[in-house]
């Protein structure tokens, strides 16, 4: 694993807005407290979500939006940036490799954070479509798209966006994760980023409690002294 002083640009690939809060928002908040510039890039805006249909896709994709700019806040992250993918559609496919490239060649991150590819069988609610479509296809703009210069060749010519090698890649959610993050510090801050995406959560009786609950039993699993809470990943080395 990367040691954290040489971790000093991250970015975070996910399908809808929210999605980063559930699976790294703690981490989140610990890495820009030590001053890590972290980019949020999400594929789609969202626009099929929500529990209380009063807006049309349209509206819904732009309330989104808003909400998880006010998450972000929370966790000191400012810069947001939305392929406009259609929501529940998503596939693995060059044109999504392509633009995920062209962002981590933009970022020129040191760590993605992105959905697990596989399905996760033990707890089948990250393992949307969309998120394994966007994991993978992840994966495969950081290994080989973005490092390759012959990869896509017109970020080069035409946007001047020259290679760049990714070091490692989280992935959340999955059914294997390895590496544990104590999140006990900034728990209430990723609560605070989750309550922002009030058309999402608004109508789940015991919202609070329950998310705590999963994040209190993966800080037992972390060895956490007991009331600590993690973050889990698994880590892929891609240097």
């Amino acid at each position: 694993m990367l040691p954290e002083n040489e971790i000093k640009r991250v970015l975070t690939v996910t399908a809808h807005p929210d999605d980063i809060d559930f699976g790294s928002a703690g981490t989140i908040a610990g890495l820009t407290d030590r001053g890590v510039e972290v980019t949020y890039l999400l594929v789609t805006d969202g626009d099929a979500g929500g529990n209380e249909r009063t807006l049309d896709n349209g509206g819904m994709a732009e309330l989104r939006r808003v909400e998880q700019t006010a998450a972000a806040k929370h966790v000191g992250v400012t810069d947001l940036r939305f392929l406009g993918y259609s929501d529940g559609t998503v596939v693995q496919s060059l044109d999504l490799r392509r633009d995920i490239a062209r962002v981590i060649r933009q970022v020129r991150p040191d760590v993605v954070i992105t959905h697990h590819p596989e399905r996760n069988y033990q707890f089948i609610a990250p393992s949307h479509p969309d998120h394994r479509a966007v994991g993978g296809s992840t994966l495969d703009a950081v290994y080989p798209d973005a490092r390759n210069p012959y990869a896509f060749p017109e970020l080069l010519r035409d946007e001047g966006l020259e290679a760049w090698t990714v070091r490692e890649v989280w992935l959340t959610s999955g059914p294997t994760p390895d590496h544990y993050v104590d999140i006990t510090a900034n728990v209430d801050r990723k609560i605070a980023a989750l309550l922002s995406h009030q058309s999402q959560v608004a109508h789940v009786t015991g919202f609070e409690e329950s998310v705590k609950g999963r994040f209190l039993e993966w800080g037992k699993l972390a060895g956490l002294p007991e009331g600590g809470y993690a973050e889990a990943f698994q880590i892929v080395p891609t240097g």
